[in-house]
């Protein structure tokens, strides 16, 4: 970790730092998410009371605020919680890890690009597949141009360019990641869609070696 800066940000103590990739990131103290539900991990190094309990927010900054600002209330149910610092928080009812999105304006930046260390979309969960097409009609409606839903196996997806640009996501939860691992060990193995498994010696080969902490 490089650059560990200390601020508050909409009232909230907030430590930053730059990942080994170049991306800004930041943890962030909330009362409110110590009544998240959370499963800790009982083999980490950090103690359970400071370990992460959720996604708190993501910040987008976009050439022109206001044709962004104006498709999150219309089009998708956010509303404007406050400004500060030129950065607008928007906010949905009744969300848990992830309910934040901060918006700022940089009319002098260029559009970001793909590559290690850049973040290709921001997804959002919707309840239920049902739910999934009354928000793309929405969206649709507001002037983005949705993809049909595409499945993933694991969830189902609809994706749309932002006004903005930003590339976001309509996810579902189901089916979930335990349809065809066990729930226990999630995560031990590379587990692959159908579709990838004729090239999963190919995707095994060109993937770093990773190793638990203390190991």
């Amino acid at each position: 970790m490089r650059k560990i800066a200390r601020e508050i940000r909409f009232a909230r103590e907030v430590l930053t730092f730059i990942d080994p990739h170049g991306m800004s990131v930041a943890l962030v103290a909330n009362e409110e998410a110590m009544t998240r539900p959370f499963a800790p991990w009982e083999g980490s190094p950090i103690p359970t009371e400071h370990q992460i309990r959720g996604l708190e927010s993501a910040r987008m900054a976009v050439q022109d605020l206001a044709p962004t600002a104006q498709f999150l209330v219309n089009a998708m149910g956010f509303r404007l919680l406050g400004s500060e610092n030129g950065w607008e928080r928007y906010g949905v009812e009744n969300a848990r890890s992830g309910q934040y999105l901060d918006l700022g304006e940089a009319p002098n930046e260029n559009r970001g690009a793909w590559g290690t260390g850049s973040i290709h979309h921001l997804a959002w969960r919707v309840d239920d597949e049902a739910h999934q097409l009354e928000v793309r009609e929405l969206v649709r409606n507001g002037g983005a141009q949705p993809t049909p839903v595409i499945d993933r196996f694991w969830f189902k997806s609809v994706y749309f360019p932002s006004p903005g640009g930003v590339l976001f996501e309509l996810a579902t939860d189901g089916p979930g990641f335990a349809v065809d691992e066990d729930r226990a060990r999630l995560g031990e193995s590379l587990v692959l869609p159908p579709w990838l498994e004729l090239d999963r010696g190919t995707i095994e080969a060109a993937l770093p070696k990773l190793s638990l902490p203390g190991n």
